[in-house]
């Protein structure tokens, strides 16, 4: 899909990824709705921009269903339609194993992962239907086809993502609705802050991992979404490691959980 004219909706579009991709969506003629929890980073966001009437910002939790549901006629008050929803929103959970995890923690990583993805994806999807061309783009993680030692639940999560999202995509092969799916690998965001997460303490080697930047990974994923494409790999590292976990999904495993053991300092 095209995305000069269209209206598209973005989750978590405050900061990180997001932020990159509401401003590159601009760039590039769009119109768009930015969703996120914190009403000074839409606030900063509408400065940056400076786009008047073209962007709308919205302080939305989309783990309230009750709230994603109404943003539906909220947004289309503003711009008329939606032609694409971008399900960018997410958290990372504490680098902990499992058996250290609450249980309050865990509902949260998935509450926000998983179905706050599933509470966009429902309520916009019937207005998405309609239009004559439309996408919908669910970004999961690298995390999602590759366990992460510290990173078990949220991996979890974003698996449940990927899988749903290809779901969706054999649902609507027949329509002109078309889905993605982005996997990024690691990406200078500020994710783990805004998780409430503690930043792990990294040694020189684990600093020396190639980082995508957020613009860089906003206009793979854009592009994405221009060709249609089901899988997005978002880094070098995500393409990467796609392969290897499938050619020797062992030896990939052992690799992370190296990387990790030295990050962690297990």
């Amino acid at each position: 899909m095209k995305l000069k004219e269209k209206t598209l909706v973005v989750t978590g579009g405050g900061n990180g990824i997001g932020r990159e991709l509401v401003l590159q969506l601009l760039q590039r003629g769009a119109r768009v709705a930015a969703l996120d929890m914190r009403q000074e980073s839409l606030e900063e966001l509408k400065q940056a921009a400076n786009a008047g009437e073209r962007l709308s910002t919205h302080v939305a939790n989309i783990t309230d269903r009750e709230r994603v549901f109404a943003l539906v006629e909220e947004v289309i008050a503003h711009h008329g339609a939606v032609d694409g929803v971008i399900n960018n929103a997410g958290i990372i959970q504490p680098f902990v194993d499992i058996r250290d995890l609450d249980e309050a923690t865990i509902r949260r990583v998935i509450d926000v992962n998983l179905y706050g993805t599933i509470h966009m994806t429902q309520a916009f999807l019937p207005r998405l239907l309609e239009r004559p061309v439309a996408h919908i783009l669910n970004v999961s993680s690298m995390g999602g086809f590759l366990p992460v030692p510290g990173q078990a639940i949220y991996g979890a999560a974003k698996a449940a993502v990927k899988l749903m999202t290809e779901g969706l995509y054999a649902e609507l092969m027949d329509t002109k609705v078309h889905v993605s799916v982005a996997m990024p690998g690691a990406i200078a965001t500020n994710i783990i802050k805004n998780s409430g997460a503690k930043e792990p303490t990294q040694d020189t080697s684990a600093q020396q991992a190639k980082i995508t930047s957020p613009q860089k990974a906003a206009r793979i994923m854009l592009d994405g979404i221009e060709k249609n494409r089901l899988h997005i790999h978002v880094g070098p590292d995500s393409r990467l490691l796609h392969w290897a976990v499938r050619i020797a999904p062992k030896a990939a495993i052992r690799f992370i959980q190296k990387q990790m053991k030295k990050m962690l300092k297990r």
